[in-house]
């Protein structure tokens, strides 16, 4: 007999004379009804409202209720019918669907639910470190013309919050929902993705849907499942160990965060706080901004300094609005204007662009000041950045002499100390894989975008292992077959090396274009959208429009345009010379300023790298120099930052960092 025919039985024998005891009694049998009453059919984070879904495959829709409960799913009227599960999860699937909508979905249990407004074209995994993450609201400055336009309601995107487990596999995705491209909408999502969405809509009239799971500052192999890494040391011990309860609660005691090391400051604890309009500095150093005090008379500090300066505001900007830019700080800075705090950011990596209120500004003499917290590495101000002050119309450079103090210094440790790192799981293998990535593979998808590799230039040289492992594991975890894989080149970083030289970053590179041996894999090279100053270069509409090239070619099929920058394939030594053959050299090779080649090395037996001449001989390279009459290898854009690296095809894609083996 079902219970709740035992309880409708119960209601109408019960003595209601003892209607205390009745009441309890009836209370205490609907909390012991597994789901009956109380079960409300539920679906994952991804299937809601705007949804994309998945074009000319099949599409599974899951979600969980009572055990056993009947659920009815009707799309595109027809009715899916299907029941719950021993553990209260059900699932349909729906046959293969052309491009289209706005459709609406009904999905009935014990309660009625309703998704509105989707859509049917393609959607694309996105997934990596903060470049794929960095959102559209940090470069729009750079492109405030493409924020107001981005009007595209075929366009939507799903972020994925930051959540990370190296014990458990999660069913759900943390909170998010799917929003609309609109031009208020835009700033939170991804540079690079909306800019690749764009492209792929733009050319083929489809919908698309960007699920962006990606978070700053991990390693790829976080990204992937055990499955995935169980034959790829020391990845596979790691994950066995964290996933023995002693061994993990051993691990987070010795890694316990330490308590917070306080730097008393004086410009905060006298009579007047050293941003107060009121205050008159003395003895105050000089300063030439920008730049980092370790190279400007203060070596070594780690701790407080407070960066001071007077400037002349005209009439016409007094008491109205402003934005000050302050380009980036390390690491972390508060800001004052006339003693009125105007911003603050807790590390080094964000632009600082900061509102000045309106009736803070006067005419004549303003005080700018600035309280900087380092406690690591050259503190200071980037050197290449903006930094000035403007209303629209007026402006005034910040550039030059400022004046600093020292506001406290940092507590040096004791000999032999070290410092505590405590445990972060999204920096272990499998802890983002568990709970950014296994929620979504049910989820039918066109393929995957991954940029990522910034974390792996310091264990550079297993990075094709790695991600052979992540893209075969995701592959399977979707089951959808070879799905297409996009991935991004890292650009040009840091400072420029005038001599050959080892690179992290270039041994990276190398390993990203090995990479390419997997089938159904392309690489944006990125060559030439990177800044030296700044890992977060703000040019992702060149990211995302070279990874849709890429994609037109292996998810598009499209053989006609060229997708790709030359890609060294191989070489023949003849004499002194070396003759290099490439892939997609497009409409031919060609110098990207129409001079000399640079950045092409060579070197003998002794591996001992020397800058070559080079020059284009059809579809090859011909490389020598007259130091090395017998050469054997040769290197192309190996350096952090290869910056006058200009072989391109004619169709300006240019060629990727190489080296011969």
């Amino acid at each position: 007999m079902m219970r709740m025919e035992i309880l409708r039985r119960l209601i109408l024998t019960s003595d209601r004379r003892h209607s205390n005891v009745f009441f309890m009694l009836v209370i205490s049998f609907l909390i012991l009804l597994p789901g009956e009453v109380f079960s409300q059919v539920r679906l994952p984070q991804l299937v809601g409202d705007h949804m994309v879904l998945q074009r000319d495959t099949k599409v599974r829709i899951w979600g969980w209720a009572a055990p056993g409960e009947q659920v009815t799913l009707r799309f595109m009227d027809k009715n899916h019918r299907t029941r719950a599960d021993r553990d209260g999860q059900w699932s349909v699937s729906l046959p293969p669907m052309p491009a289209g909508g706005p459709h609406q979905m009904d999905i009935r249990a014990s309660n009625r639910l309703t998704v509105r407004d989707i859509l049917i074209g393609d959607v694309w995994f996105s997934s990596g470190q903060s470049n794929m993450v960095l959102p559209m609201e940090r470069i729009k400055e750079a492109f405030p013309k493409e924020i107001a336009a981005a009007d595209y309601p075929q366009i939507r995107n799903f972020f994925v919050p930051t959540v990370s487990d190296v014990q458990t596999v999660h069913a759900d995705l943390p909170p998010g929902q799917w929003k609309v491209t609109t031009p208020e909408n835009v700033l939170g999502m991804g540079g690079a993705t909306y800019f690749f969405a764009k492209a792929i809509h733009e050319k083929y009239g489809i919908p698309i849907g960007i699920i962006n799971s990606s978070v700053g500052g991990t390693p790829a192999e976080a990204w992937i499942s055990a499955e995935g890494l169980r034959d790829l040391e020391p990845y596979a011990s790691r994950v066995r160990d964290l996933r023995d309860t002693t061994f993990f609660q051993a691990l987070l005691e010795k890694h316990r965060p330490e308590p917070a090391r306080p730097i008393p400051d004086v410009g905060t604890s006298g009579d007047l706080p050293w941003y107060d309009p009121a205050f008159r500095p003395s003895g105050w150093r000089s300063f030439w901004m920008p730049g980092y005090w370790d190279d400007q008379g203060t070596r070594n500090l780690r701790g407080i300094l407070w960066f001071r300066k007077e400037i002349e505001v005209p009439a016409s900007m007094a008491g109205k609005p402003a934005k000050l830019f302050l380009g980036a700080i390390v690491d972390a800075d508060d800001t004052y204007v006339n003693g009125v705090k105007v911003g603050h950011t807790g590390y080094q990596y964000p632009p600082r662009r900061y509102t000045v209120p309106e009736g803070v500004l006067k005419a004549g003499q303003n005080t700018i000041v600035i309280r900087v917290t380092n406690t690591g590495g050259k503190g200071g101000f980037v050197p290449g950045k903006s930094y000035v002050l403007t209303n629209g119309t007026d402006s005034i450079d910040l550039r030059g002499d400022w004046q600093y103090q020292v506001g406290g210094v940092q507590a040096p440790r004791k000999p032999g100390e070290q410092i505590i790192q405590p445990f972060s799981a999204q920096n272990e293998p499998t802890g983002l894989y568990n709970t950014m990535v296994a929620p979504a593979v049910g989820y039918a998808v066109k393929g995957f975008l991954w940029y990522q590799g910034e974390t792996n230039t310091h264990y550079a040289d297993n990075y094709q292992q790695i991600m052979h492992a992540l893209i075969t594991d995701w592959r399977a975890q979707w089951g959808i077959g070879e799905l297409p894989f996009v991935f991004a080149q890292l650009p040009e970083f840091m400072q420029v090396d005038f001599s050959p030289a080892e690179s992290n970053w270039a041994r990276l590179r190398e390993q990203q274009r090995q990479t390419l041996t997997v089938p159904r894999t392309a690489m944006a090279v990125t060559l030439g959208l990177g800044e030296w100053n700044d890992i977060h270069p703000l040019n992702k509409k060149g990211v995302g429009e070279r990874m849709a090239l890429a994609a037109g070619k292996i998810a598009y099929d499209d053989s006609v345009t060229v997708h790709s920058g030359p890609l060294y394939r191989s070489h023949e030594i003849t004499g002194s010379r070396i003759v290099l053959s490439f892939d997609h050299t497009g409409g031919g090779l060609v110098a990207r300023d129409g001079g000399e080649l640079c950045h092409f090395a060579i070197a003998g037996a002794d591996r001992h790298f020397v800058w070559a001449q080079a020059r284009i001989e059809g579809d090859q390279v011909i490389v020598w120099s007259d130091e090395i009459p017998e050469p054997l290898y040769v290197r192309y854009a190996w350096a952090d930052n290869p910056e006058c690296a200009n072989l391109t095809n004619r169709e300006g894609l240019p060629a990727s960092p190489f080296q011969t083996l």
